[in-house]
């Protein structure tokens, strides 16, 4: 009888063993493996990929904080990584100049690829200039744009990844109403300001989204792209508007160096007026986690407070 029972016994830890053996492999898969593999150029669009994302995705941006997307050269390995990803992410309306023939090839091949440009109405969009074809690429500024950047790109998520299109649909309705949160904040400290001291004055002609949405008279020293040198005619006549207005402050970029706002600076103080550098904007790149502004929601709440604490008060001289 001790035997049978023994019989039993090993039989039965024999099958509880093999089925062990069955499973285990399933229970020490690495998730990550099942992601979809995102490559986004900007750190704004690689933020808004994570965000809609979520736990589904992994996300590899191209470009780190301070990086001018204008001026970006993308390397060999920039390349490999885009051809390697499930989908590539990026702005389009020429804000990526130098890599518009890598995403034309990248068309029709295996990645899938989302172009926010694509989902924008060209009717929301600023031309360069009268009468030009050319649309100003820097739609972020504007909080209502950016909410059609995030449908877009949940949109494209889920084309990609269909089994993920509830979650995706789930973060896009979560990230709206927070984006409809920071655009009520730009609106209440906008309010601080009198209508005559809305005047924004930055480093390159980033911000004419922002102007139009919040209400802001904007001038950039340097054309839409940061290619365009500004030249001395350019200072002059910038000193002598705000000399002028008696604008408070002036603005430095992140992306961008700060002499040529220095060089302003100077060329208003010998017009007998001083006007303060009221601090450091995101425009081209949202700041590193350092800054304290590393998402797309804290970039704009940043800029928005440095604008209008800077206005009301004059920043440094």
């Amino acid at each position: 009888m001790k035997n049978k029972i023994k019989q039993i016994f090993g039989a039965a830890l024999s099958a509880v063993l093999l089925l062990s053996a069955c499973t285990a492999p399933a229970a020490n898969t690495n998730s990550s493996e099942h992601k979809l593999n995102i490559v986004a150029t900007t750190t704004m669009l690689a933020d808004l990929s994570r965000t809609i994302g979520g736990d589904r995705v992994t996300v590899n941006g191209l470009m780190g904080p301070g990086i001018d997307p204008h001026l970006y050269q993308a390397s060999a390995g920039d390349v490999s990584l885009m051809q390697k990803a499930d989908a590539v992410v990026y702005n389009g309306l020429h804000l990526e100049g130098k890599m518009g023939e890598i995403f034309e090839n990248l068309t029709g091949s295996s990645p899938a690829v989302i172009c926010i440009e694509n989902g924008l109405e060209k009717s929301t969009l600023l031309n360069v200039e009268e009468g030009s074809s050319t649309y100003d690429p820097h739609i972020w500024f504007d909080v209502s744009l950016w909410k059609s950047a995030a449908k877009t790109v949940a949109q494209g998520l889920s084309e990609a990844d269909p089994d993920g299109k509830t979650d995706y649909e789930r973060n896009l309705d979560t990230y709206l109403q927070e984006l409809e949160e920071a655009d009520q904040y730009i609106r209440s400290r906008t309010a601080e300001l009198p209508e005559e001291q809305r005047v924004l004055i930055t480093a390159h002609d980033a911000f004419q989204y922002f102007g139009r949405a919040y209400g802001f008279e904007v001038h950039g020293l340097q054309g839409i792209s940061t290619d365009a040198e500004a030249g001395t005619s350019d200072v002059s006549s910038l000193a002598d508007f705000i000399a002028e207005r008696r604008i408070k402050a002036i603005f430095v970029e992140s992306s961008v160096p700060p002499k040529t706002i220095e060089a302003l600076q100077a060329a208003v103080k010998a017009r007998n007026f001083d006007v303060s550098i009221g601090g450091e904007l995101f425009s081209d790149s949202l700041g590193d986690e350092k800054s304290g502004a590393d998402t797309y929601i804290l970039t704009v709440k940043a800029n928005i407070d440095t604008i209008t604490d800077a206005l009301k008060e004059g920043g440094d001289q």
